[in-house]
């Protein structure tokens, strides 16, 4: 008896979630590191997207990171969610974008924002389609009907969106491979840094407790690159980074 299993690639809108807030994971060390704004000896090698990233072993950022992306991507283990935070914000379709901001230590001036826009897909939101299983098994015997068995298995679910796990990957990459890469464009940061992080939502959100309201840290008359974006047919990230002129580029 021989048989084939034939899978689709179903994005689910908790799946779409916890890719963006996994890719922010990452792409908040990449800046980090190619930045400069911790030593190159607190980050580890890893392999991600197909690509060697590095993460950092400073245990006050981890945290940090862990937990905002944990909050982000819905999935917050042993925590009981009560009323709206920032844990479904991704999943209620309520977070516009989230910004990385790079400042002086001495001063607090903005040097750069990496402004990650987020868009969904008001259709998945509306219709909550969050769980989805696919599988067709085709089974290559003689049976009694005289026609081979087909089996789908799927929980009831209104809004659909198919996207491979390789071309995401593929979209997700070419971001890492520009962030790695903004060196070259970007003005060396002179001086000690620290870093920020902002989320934009609708206005009817309740921030909770780990986040207090910021004025929005921008910089006078910046200068704007346009990365790569990616999109998993439930959201969208479109990427930016804004930074402030050097010297010789005044006029």
């Amino acid at each position: 008896m021989a048989s084939r299993t034939v899978s689709k690639d179903i994005i689910t809108l908790r799946g779409s979630a916890a890719i963006v807030s996994e890719f922010f994971g990452y792409a908040a060390n990449s800046i980090l590191y190619n930045r400069g704004v911790y030593p190159e000896e607190s980050f580890t090698k890893v392999k991600k997207y197909g690509l060697t990233m590095l993460l950092t072993q400073d245990e006050g950022v981890k945290a940090f990171i862990a937990n905002l992306t944990s909050q982000l991507s819905g999935f917050l283990i042993g925590v009981a969610c009560l009323n709206l935070s920032v844990a479904e914000w991704l999943e209620a379709g309520k977070l516009q974008r989230i910004v990385l901001v790079i400042m002086s230590q001495a001063t607090s001036e903005v040097l750069e924002r990496w402004n990650f826009s987020i868009e969904t897909d008001p259709e998945v939101v509306e219709k909550g389609c969050v769980t989805l299983t696919l599988l067709i098994s085709i089974l290559h015997f003689p049976v009694r009907s005289g026609m081979a068995q087909l089996r789908v298995l799927m929980p009831h679910c209104r809004a659909i969106k198919e996207k491979s796990d390789k071309e995401i990957m593929r979209e997700i990459q070419a971001i890492m491979r520009q962030v790695t890469s903004c060196i070259t464009y970007l003005p060396c940061l002179e001086e000690p840094c620290v870093f920020d992080v902002l989320a934009y939502t609708d206005t009817d959100v309740d921030a909770p407790g780990t986040w207090i309201e910021s004025d929005a840290k921008l910089i006078s008359n910046p200068q704007m690159v346009k990365l790569h974006s990616f999109d998993t047919k439930i959201h969208k990230v479109d990427t930016l980074v804004s930074y402030k002129k050097d010297e010789w580029d005044e006029e």
